[in-house]
């Protein structure tokens, strides 16, 4: 949670914590939301995780189903490229989705972040909102919700409108903690 890729990677992610955290803090204090950071960072890094690990466990299954072994695995992601013996019998997507997983480190806040705009959305539903480069506001409960389900979407489709590298499924992640937490807190505070 604490390195990124790029500076533009930082910047996003900093402006977005300055953006929607301050006002939970000033709501929360700032031991609440610290916790709930950390929850939410540390929740999108293990459902990345797990979803990393089941998709690699897939296409790892396919690569030894085609006759191959851990020794041909050795090669295939110690190559700079892939050996046309690979792409003989197998597809060239289960081949990128083993590179790319192997290859690819978990860096950055975005989970968090994530967490921190449903939270966000839950306690300002009706705060507009609108993205740098489209300056249409949008009321949160709308807003946020549909960066999620774009998020969704391109981690199930792997087409992505933001280009490639992005953790869509620690993004998922994090919102998923977020409103888990926001649902267990309104419930707590419902109950006294």
């Amino acid at each position: 949670m604490f390195l990124h890729g790029s500076p533009g990677h930082i910047f996003f992610n900093m402006f977005a914590l300055a953006s929607f955290g301050v006002p939970l803090t000033i709501i929360w204090g700032w031991r609440r939301f610290l916790s709930f950071y950390f929850v939410t960072g540390i929740g999108a890094a293990i459902i990345y995780t797990a979803v990393n690990y089941y998709q690699f466990s897939n296409a790892y299954s396919i690569f030894l189903q085609a006759g191959f072994t851990s020794e041909n695995f050795s090669i295939l992601i110690t190559n700079k490229s892939i050996d046309h013996i690979f792409l003989a019998k197998l597809p060239g997507e289960v081949l990128s989705t083993l590179r790319s997983i192997y290859y690819t480190p978990a860096v950055g806040a975005s989970g968090a972040i994530y967490g921190i705009l449903v939270a966000f959305g839950v306690l300002f539903p009706n705060a507009k909102l609108s993205l740098i480069f489209i300056p249409v506001p949008v009321a949160a409960k709308f807003f946020i919700p549909a960066v999620v389900l774009l998020d969704l979407f391109s981690g199930i489709t792997g087409f992505s409108l933001f280009g490639a590298g992005i953790a869509h499924w620690a993004h998922v992640g994090g919102a998923a903690i977020g409103f888990l937490i926001m649902l267990y807190w309104k419930t707590k505070l419902a109950m006294r």
